[in-house]
């Protein structure tokens, strides 16, 4: 049986500099829109509820969580993934961090903390431990215990914060 009275419409999402013409229907979240039509599958669906994180993107370089914002509402906004932070197949200084000091374990994480912190530089390039915390504190990981990606990112900060001198 056909769902009566849900609206179809052509929608265009600019994802990772590039502009996406996709059929949604009006209760589609961004996160069903990544995943399971474009197949950005770098963005994790775990809880569905905006509870673990995993799901995190950056719109308009703002953090936010894939699974609670619905894709309509992602037009005209610039938004970011997992598959968007690296330039020509180079890694990010964050990434690289999150390599270097053992800050993926399972991996199930590591995207949306990623994706956190970035959003966290993004408003703040020089951030406290607690800011650091705060930004993380909405993503989920079961393996490492947050120090390692905490020191991760400070690591990124403060070598970012002597570059600048």
């Amino acid at each position: 049986m056909k769902n009566k009275g849900v609206k179809k419409r052509l929608i265009t999402l600019n994802i990772n500099n590039r502009d996406y013409h996709v059929v949604i229907e009006d209760r589609d979240t961004l996160l069903y829109i990544l995943r399971d039509k474009l197949m950005l599958t770098g963005t994790k669906d775990a809880c569905g509820v905006g509870e673990c994180g995993a799901c995190t993107v950056l719109v308009d370089g703002k953090a936010v969580l894939s699974c609670l914002m619905l894709a309509i509402d992602g037009q005209g906004k610039k938004i970011t993934t997992i598959e968007g932070l690296a330039t020509d197949g180079k890694l990010t200084d964050l990434q690289k961090a999150f390599i270097e000091y053992g800050a993926i374990q399972c991996g199930y994480c590591t995207s949306g903390m990623l994706m956190a912190a970035t959003g966290l530089f993004n408003r703040n390039p020089n951030p406290t431990r607690d800011e650091i915390k705060k930004s993380i504190e909405g993503n989920i990981c079961r393996c490492t215990g947050y120090n390692k990606i905490i020191h991760a990112i400070e690591a990124v900060r403060d070598k970012r914060v002597k570059d600048k001198k």
